[in-house]
Formats: structure tokens, sequence, C-alpha cells
């Protein structure tokens, strides 16, 4: 409850007032019937379903997005993770293309990118990660692009609540996609730095 500052577990309920220990380990107490007139969250149900949320996103630069060229298709193919997506895919948009009677082009035919592809490999590889729940939900998204670039949502559980396990696993999860994104030909997007600009600036000056 944001409105009292109380953000832990209950500890004591009285006739007047609930004790709430906070993840810092101060106590906070809130009257009663504020439980009743305000909304609030309640946690245990995260803890009772042995999962607890990961839904955090990355920015990709949108200008980094493009068709895969037979190079990117061929390295990526020995991707054992990717390689069952790929071959299904190209099937499907092989089969999609030859029955179009139209100039083979951008416009006219079906292709594969380097976003969609992605997605499907971090879809794979959560899939097949030992510590994320197979039996809740699990998805990769995009969301609205926006001045920041394209988000890619992470959608998933973990098979812990414990918050030290649980802050681990995501840390694991997100150092790979950012090391993994530059397979795929994508930039992460960022906001400038002042190194950026002083780089950018001496460039321009030579």
């Amino acid at each position: 409850m944001p409105k009292y500052g109380a953000d832990g577990a209950v500890i004591d309920i009285g006739l007047t007032t609930v004790k709430v220990r906070n993840w810092d380990n101060t106590i906070t107490t809130i009257p009663t019937w504020s439980l009743v007139s305000d909304s609030f969250k309640n946690w245990s149900g995260m803890s009772a379903s042995g999962g607890r949320r990961i839904k955090r996103s990355i920015n990709i630069d949108a200008t980094s997005i493009h068709f895969l060229d037979d190079d990117e298709k061929q390295r990526l193919l020995t991707a054992q993770l990717l390689k069952p997506y790929l071959t299904s895919r190209h099937q499907e948009i092989d089969e999609w293309n030859k029955q179009l009677d139209a100039p083979e082009s951008a416009l006219n035919h079906r292709r594969m990118t380097n976003i969609g592809t992605f997605r499907a490999y971090l879809n794979e590889y959560l899939r097949h990660h030992p510590r994320i729940r197979k039996d809740m939900t699990l998805m990769v998204r995009q969301l609205a692009p926006d001045d920041h670039g394209l988000p890619i949502e992470i959608y998933a559980f973990t098979n812990t609540v414990v918050w030290l396990e649980y802050e681990s696993i995501q840390a694991d999860i997100f150092d790979h996609i950012f090391a993994v994104v530059e397979e795929f030909g994508l930039r992460i997007h960022q906001t400038p730095t002042g190194s950026d600009i002083r780089a950018l600036s001496g460039t321009l000056r030579h």
C-alpha cells in the first residue's frame, strides 16, 4: 500500500492496526479499516503458485531491422534452437510465394526478418531454460514502438518465488539476450551518453 509506505508481509493484525514488515525490514503500521477502504496488492497468490513473473522488455533500434539474406539464414541454421523454426518457416514462406503471380520483390513476397527470427529464438530459449515454468504463461511479444525503439517484452514465470533466486534467474536471461542480439544483426537502442556525443563531435571536426 504505497499510500502508507507499506510494501512487505503482514506480521500482525489487531482490532485497530495492522503491522507490515517491509522488504527492507522496517515496520509500517496502518489502520485496519484501510484494508477495506483502500486497494492493496496481495502477494500470497504468487507464493502459493510457486512462480514469480518476469515482465521486462529490451528496446531494439528500429533502423537495424531487416530481411534475412541467404548468408544470415545459413549461419543461423547452426543454432540448435532455431533450426526447426527456420526450416518450417522457410517451407511455409516458399509455398506461399510460389502461388503468387507477381515479380519477386520485398513488396510482393513474404520473407523472414531478423526481428521475427530473434523473437522465435528467445521463445525457444525460454522454453528450454531449466528455471522457467512451462505450465504458466510464456511469451515473447512486440510492444508499440516509441522514441526509444521497438520494445521486445519477455513475459514468463520462474520456478521459484524466492527473491534472490528470482533476480539471479532474470539477470542471467537478460545477460544472454544482450550478448546474443548482435548475432541477428540487431542493435539495442540506447540514449546517447556524453562520451557518444564527444566521439561524434570529434569525428565531425576531422
